[in-house]
């Protein structure tokens, strides 16, 4: 996968990217639907993501090309406005970093991943910790995976409208591999 958005980023824009960023999907061992109820989960990453390939901008802008979806998104990130789709993720996370006081900047990618969607394997978490890593290359912010897993859930939640716990952010953000995360 990372060959594919490497390949299509230089296709695309005409260049070699700067950053090539992934998020892991998950499967939950134990406790399925506890976590949004505060309970007790351990789940762990799998071998399936999703990357992004991407090179910074000095306009505050953010262009993203989904191959999965064949679709190109784009939004500024000094006037964020809801609205419908896949973009929404990225958005959201980009919201809820910037309000707890991340200095973001711009950047264009291409995004694809291998986690099957509405499969239970957290493919939106994925988007949005491959999102905020992305974020945190262009603009050089120190990954705090457990507040940055915070954002993303708070993006889920209240910009995409996903009641959701914070398991599946935490552990795209935050898990090793060979470990189950507790």
């Amino acid at each position: 996968m990372h060959k594919l958005v490497t390949k299509s980023f230089q296709t695309i824009f005409d260049d070699q990217p700067a950053f090539l960023v992934r998020a892991p999907g998950r499967v939950n061992l134990i406790g399925e639907h506890t976590d949004y109820n505060e309970g007790f989960v351990l789940p762990m990453a799998i071998d399936r993501a999703v990357w992004i390939a991407l090179r910074p901008r000095h306009d505050r802008r953010v262009i993203v090309h989904s191959l999965d979806l064949d679709q190109r998104g784009e939004f500024a990130l000094d006037h964020l406005k809801r609205g419908e789709g896949w973009l929404e993720y990225l958005k959201g996370v980009a919201y809820e970093l910037q309000i707890t006081n991340y200095k973001l900047g711009g950047w264009e990618g291409v995004m694809a991943g291998d986690v099957p969607r509405g499969a239970g394997l957290s493919s939106s978490a994925a988007v949005e910790m491959a999102a905020a890593r992305a974020f945190a290359a262009v603009s050089g912010f120190e990954w705090d995976a457990l507040r940055i897993a915070r954002a993303g859930q708070l993006a889920e939640n209240d910009w995409v409208g996903v009641k959701c716990g914070i398991m599946d952010q935490a552990v795209s953000a935050a898990a090793k591999a060979g470990h189950a995360f507790f």
